[in-house]
């Protein structure tokens, strides 16, 4: 997974991974996200391949990751945004995505355009920087 992060709070990210892919520098980027401490969205256009099967030792550090910023992720990852145009590919993506939520601790969200997927990510980051009033 390749970030993005020049546009943050807005933060792309590419799940095509080519041969030889460094995982460790995708997890220190992420993590300096986190370390910002300001919420942030995450966009992609490239769902993950249904074929892709990680390395034992990838799920490791994914779980790892997941458990060492628990906390952060909750707080601080607001949602995954992902821009699938296929409707019946959406559809597929969302009893993945109750899954996605429960592990994450963040919502994932599917949208059919990068437009529509910009303009979800406004509304989510404006709506959590709006002083509570109640």
């Amino acid at each position: 997974m390749l970030m993005n992060s020049s546009d943050f709070p807005l933060v792309w990210m590419n799940l095509t991974q080519a041969p030889g892919h460094d995982h460790q520098k995708d997890f220190e980027e992420f993590e300096a996200n986190l370390q910002r401490g300001e919420p942030f969205v995450i966009l992609t256009d490239t769902a993950p391949a249904e074929d892709h099967e990680h390395s034992p030792e990838d799920k490791k550090r994914t779980a790892l990751c997941m458990k060492k910023h628990k906390a952060e992720l909750r707080r601080l990852v607001l949602a995954t945004i992902l821009i699938e145009p296929n409707s019946a590919k959406r559809l597929g993506f969302k009893a993945f995505a109750v899954l996605f939520a429960k592990f994450w601790g963040y919502p994932l969200l599917l949208t059919a355009s990068r437009e529509q997927a910009m303009e979800m990510a406004r509304e989510i980051l404006q709506s959590r920087s709006k002083p509570c009033t109640a």
